[in-house]
């Protein structure tokens, strides 16, 4: 981020409150009204500070199979790089970074994250296995443990390579696909949707599998 400072501005017209950085396309202007607004507050952005050097015991790889959404995939690009997710397999339909929305979204964190596209997931899949990653999707199934379950498949016991799979925001994951994993597992819910955007959802598992999972 090229700004540095920044100020909290109240429109006079509409009363809106906002803070406006230097880069803004309305200028001094109300994003909302185009009305006149005056500063309340000024603040310079103090640098984020460097994050100690982490790398979890297990070496996580993301497998997108079909997600439709630059924007998600964008998100995950960004989350990704936050939790030290080692690469994502950008399967079917899923955007490639060429997209400018996935760009836009990721904030740069494509150039940090390892990626791959392949028409396939499902050979995708097939190959990670054959490299010995034990294979786990994300999805309501009844089939799925909770997130925080023990893993049971012995191919867990073998080494610390795993590969999480997230499917399609509509069908989810291909059928064929649920039934190469070594496990299912999912979020449980409680509100009416019971379902999370598909970005949040991976944001969870990783994180648990990062950095509260041991296998051995």
């Amino acid at each position: 981020m090229s700004t540095t400072s920044y100020e909290i501005r109240l429109c006079l017209n509409c009363g809106l409150r906002y803070p406006l950085t230097e880069d803004h396309p309305f200028g001094d202007r109300c994003p909302i009204c185009l009305g006149t607004t005056k500063p309340v507050l000024s603040r310079q952005l103090d640098p984020k500070p460097d994050s100690p050097a982490f790398e979890s015991e297990i070496r996580l790889e993301t497998l997108l199979d079909n997600i439709r959404s630059a924007w998600n995939v964008g998100a995950i690009f960004r989350t990704a790089d936050g939790l030290g997710v080692r690469k994502l397999h950008l399967c079917g339909i899923t955007p490639t970074p060429e997209n400018e929305s996935v760009r836009k979204t990721s904030l740069g964190a494509e150039e940090s994250v390892a990626w791959g596209y392949s028409r396939n997931a499902l050979e995708t899949a097939k190959k990670l296995k054959d490299k010995g990653y034990g294979l786990i999707a994300l999805e309501q199934d009844s089939r799925a443990v909770t997130l925080k379950d023990p893993l049971t498949s012995p191919r867990f016991v073998q080494g610390d390579k795993l590969a999480l799979i997230l499917g399609n925001e509509v069908t989810g994951v291909d059928p064929d696909l649920l039934n190469l994993c070594d496990q299912i597992v999912h979020i449980p819910m409680r509100g009416k949707k019971r379902s999370l955007n598909v970005e949040v959802a991976f944001g969870i598992a990783a994180h648990i599998f990062l950095n509260e999972r041991t296998v051995d």
